[in-house]
């Protein structure tokens, strides 16, 4: 996932919270009052505070000296958006679920597409999931050969 972090009249920064470390998530865990699967949750479900505590402890790689109680942004300056990677297992999921009822496939695609970070890039991983799969190469077939003694 990626947080979207705009503070009024600032630039919007990309917090990704796709690969954290071990002692990142233990310090997360300990700022939401949360087991990490619930605070995981919160993110896909916009829970302020699951929000709030990861992109805090993402802000302290690069401002080490950062407090929670420095870091206290508006609701509307944190947004979450779906990295690529997950994005295409939305996909996936969808298409599993859906790809016999083409509406509700393109009802999912309308959800997963406003919370992928990159929209443009969505449409080229449908077109890369929905694409004919080649078929499974020939089996190779073994070739007799005489043997130097005969």
């Amino acid at each position: 996932m990626i947080i979207l972090y705009t503070p009024d009249g600032g630039e919007t920064q990309h917090l990704d919270a796709g690969r954290l470390r071990a002692s990142e998530i233990q310090i997360i865990e300990r700022t939401a009052d949360a087991h990490w699967r619930d605070i995981q949750n919160g993110m896909k479900d916009g829970d302020i505070n699951a929000v709030r505590a990861v992109a805090f402890v993402i802000k302290k790689r690069t401002e080490p000296s950062l407090r929670l109680a420095a870091f206290d942004p508006f609701e509307d300056e944190l947004q979450v958006k779906l990295d690529l990677r997950e994005t295409r297992g939305y996909i996936q999921w969808a298409l599993e679920k859906y790809g016999s009822d083409p509406e509700a496939l393109e009802g999912a695609y309308e959800e997963i597409r406003d919370a992928c970070i990159d929209p443009d890039a969505f449409d080229g991983i449908v077109a890369e999931e929905t694409a004919p799969k080649d078929p499974a190469p020939p089996a190779a077939t073994e070739t007799l050969s005489a043997s130097p003694s005969e």
